[in-house]
């Protein structure tokens, strides 16, 4: 079977080298363009599927020209609005057979907290999202937070995004009720929770 040729946007980044570490690595991954801010987008025109970890600022722009070019993506970046992603909807309707996997996390454990909240959330009057995390991060609140949010109470659900070194990515999920408070905790050390979101982890069915 041929190796998937695949590229990195963000790759000068703290996760964009862990993932050109991870997709090097790969037995059925072929790097075939790493690119940064300051290159051109068409040496992605090699690659088949581009994983994209840059800045909600860029990030549109990235996936316009990726499904202009028939090139499916991987998003890890945050910053996606409905009216976003209608847009990205709004593209790919004009490329067929073209793919975009948007992903407010990559972290399994961050995904099971999402959904352990969703699935708790319908027992509890209220649930409040606290995150904590490096001051650094591009956006506040993250798009793991704001997804939190959607599927427990839709757009308008209450998270309190704080920022504060140095804070490993940390999400908090609380339901007050009469007789006491339900709470979730999610948190991953930050030097080993990059290296885990790139290379993979097996899940068991």
């Amino acid at each position: 079977m041929t190796n998937i040729a695949t590229g990195v946007l963000g790759a000068q980044g703290k996760v964009g080298q862990a993932m050109c570490q991870a997709v090097d690595s790969a037995a059925d991954l072929d790097l075939v363009a790493a690119v940064d801010k300051n290159d051109s987008l068409e040496a992605l025109t090699a690659a088949s599927v581009v994983i994209d970890f840059t800045h909600p600022d860029v990030v549109m722009d990235n996936l316009k020209f990726l499904i202009g070019k028939g090139i499916h993506a991987v998003v890890g970046t945050t910053g996606f609005t409905d009216e976003r992603l209608d847009q990205v909807r709004s593209w790919l309707a004009d490329s067929p057979g073209t793919g975009v996997l948007i992903a407010p996390n990559f972290a399994i454990g961050a995904v099971l907290s999402m959904k352990f909240a969703q699935q708790a959330a319908r027992f509890f009057e209220s649930v409040e999202i606290i995150e904590l995390h490096h001051p650094n991060k591009a956006d506040a609140p993250s798009g793991t937070a704001t997804r939190t949010a959607r599927l427990i109470a839709g757009p308008a659900g209450d998270c309190h995004p704080a920022r504060t070194p140095p804070a490993p990515g940390s999400r908090e999920r609380a339901a007050p009720t009469s007789t006491g408070c339900g709470c979730m905790r999610y948190a991953s050390p930050d030097s080993s929770r990059t290296k885990r979101c790139c290379s993979g982890q097996p899940v068991r069915r």
